[in-house]
């Protein structure tokens, strides 16, 4: 792995516990002005001291941080269907692996969606995409979509999408937390990160589902919904992160989360 490329995901992944906590904030490139995040830089700007990444399109990026926020950019590349559409699964690569590094992006990220219509399409886009990775230095993120089929996220769906993201080349997975999880961790040999998906109805929930994750052998969590959602978006953004770095159970960071004071 060339150097500029092991820098790059070291921004992402801390060398020193080998864990990150990456800020979802992509959601509008689907879905709109999302609950909560219809302002970006309102709701961004107080947690971004606390993420070790956020992963955002180039239009927020370019409009709602600033430049001088010390955050490294996971740069959403993908996307071509709204909320509007059946099928989620035609995307395309919609931004230049030139405009990431403009950008100066640490990752660049896309969806793939196996066993969907336009599994095909997608995949070869990861190939392409990581091929212009290596030539630019930049990883390579892979989510592994479910488009609006939630019912596959389980371990043997989600075992055989994250290990084709692997053989593809993608330099880390996102995908989703199920039973069984340390198989699907077993079988990937690329770091994976959990996503937070839907809003759940708890933040004990929330907070359960970074330490099982963590516990069961996933390198991080990129959580948006269940943060920036959140009645205190600045406590939950502390709590997961005293899972992630400081071992703490989901019990202490309740504690830390209600005892957090939201930033104005």
């Amino acid at each position: 792995m060339p150097w500029g490329l092991q820098n790059r995901l070291a921004r992402i992944i801390r060398p020193s516990d080998g864990h990150t906590i990456m800020l979802a904030a992509d959601h509008g490139y689907f879905l709109g002005p999302t609950h909560k995040l219809e302002i970006p830089r309102k709701t961004l700007e107080p947690l971004l001291p606390f993420a070790d990444a956020v992963m955002v399109t180039r239009g927020v990026v370019r409009t709602s941080i600033d430049p001088g926020a010390n955050v490294p950019i996971v740069l959403r590349v993908s996307g071509g269907a709204s909320v509007l559409n059946e099928d989620l699964s035609n995307e395309k690569v919609t931004t230049s692996m030139k405009e990431a590094v403009r950008l100066n992006a640490s990752a660049v990220a896309l969806s793939i969606f196996v066993g969907a219509a336009h599994e095909h399409d997608s995949l070869v886009n990861l190939g392409k995409l990581v091929d212009e990775g290596e030539e630019a230095g930049i990883p390579v993120l892979a989510v592994t979509a479910v488009g609006k089929e939630l019912e596959k996220r389980d371990a043997r769906y989600l075992g055989l999408a994250c290990r084709i993201a692997a053989e593809f080349g993608a330099h880390f997975v996102k995908t989703y937390f199920c039973d069984d999880f340390s198989k699907v961790v077993e079988s990937c040999p690329v770091p994976l990160v959990v996503a937070g998906g839907p809003k759940l109805e708890t933040e004990l929930d929330a907070l359960e589902l970074a330490y099982e994750s963590i516990q069961e052998g996933a390198r991080g969590v990129d959580m948006g919904r269940n943060i920036w959602q959140s009645s205190n978006p600045v406590g939950m953004i502390r709590g997961i992160r005293s899972i992630v770095h400081e071992r703490a159970t989901p019990k202490e960071a309740l504690d830390l989360v209600k005892g957090a004071k939201p930033k104005k």
